[in-house]
């Protein structure tokens, strides 16, 4: 199977994004520190049923800044993704983002609701939505003095802990990934400085215009994960679900349930899409 890798020029950065299979074109936004390696099992699950386009996010990875970083807004991510769907075609595309690129995702169906025909978010940590929001603004503070203090390492454990996502794996646990996820798990770890300074705060900070997103064009619907169920992450998907009044649809596997399930992830992502054909 044939993957383009690509680039492009968007004010302040490069962004990287690559292209599989061919179809609709469905863009593919990866959370936090993460990026479009960690889409290579579903992407290749999709390739017979749609051009599926995962990328970098400006300054994880190798989408480059073109000066020093600095603090981002949502905005600013939600206008990249605007413009590299611009760049792969005049028609609405299908959009899936997980996790911080869920938000990243809400924020472009909200403004630019010309370029989405559906938005899969799915576990948007949009806590500002939860009736215990002071609780997590709280704890983001206290990682942001835990990076200070100690770094990005120290600042990751507690991030996870606090998330609920640093439970052991379960014994029924799916093999590893392939060489290419794992590559990606790496380059993670060199993002981790620029997430913690930069990005996490506009993630979390951010909540979903739900007066926009209500309204029914585009079309947005709310993933949860099967097994994180009380996470910090599934309660803010349900807490969204229910403002737009639909109930969130639950896919295999857990945050990351699109890596370790891809197959599973990508039959009901299917469903989700076709279901407002």
């Amino acid at each position: 199977m044939t993957v383009k890798s690509q680039t492009l020029k968007v004010p302040g950065a490069q962004i990287y994004y690559e292209v599989y299979g061919s179809g609709p074109v469905l863009l593919m936004i990866p959370g936090g520190p993460a990026d479009a390696g960690v889409f290579t099992s579903l992407a290749r699950a999709l390739t017979d049923r749609y051009t599926a386009v995962p990328y970098d996010p400006r300054g994880n990875s190798r989408s480059i800044l073109d000066g020093p970083a600095e603090d981002f807004h949502l905005d600013l991510f939600g206008d990249d993704a605007a413009r590299l769907l611009a760049a792969l075609g005049d028609q609405p595309a299908y959009v899936l983002g997980s996790s911080g690129g869920a938000q990243i995702g809400l924020n472009l169906a909200a403004r630019y609701p010309e370029r989405v025909r559906t938005l899969v978010a799915h576990e948007p940590p949009c806590v500002e939505l939860l009736p215990d929001a002071e609780v997590h603004r709280a704890s983001g503070r206290e990682l942001d003095a835990i990076y200070k203090a100690h770094g990005a390492g120290a600042a990751m454990q507690k991030f996870m802990a606090s998330a609920g996502l640093d439970a052991a794996p379960p014994k029924d646990a799916p093999p590893p990934p392939p060489p290419a996820v794992q590559e990606a798990f790496g380059r993670m770890m060199g993002n981790l400085d620029f997430f913690f300074a930069h990005g996490r705060k506009a993630i979390v900070d951010y909540v979903p215009d739900v007066a926009t997103l209500k309204a029914g064009a585009p079309r947005v619907v709310i993933g949860a994960g099967e097994t994180t169920t009380g996470q910090t992450a599934n309660r803010a998907a349900v807490a969204l679900a229910e403002r737009l009044g639909a109930p969130a649809v639950i896919f295999a596997g857990d945050h990351g349930g699109y890596n370790s399930h891809p197959d599973a992830f990508a039959k009901r992502l299917e469903q989700a899409f076709r279901a407002g054909s």
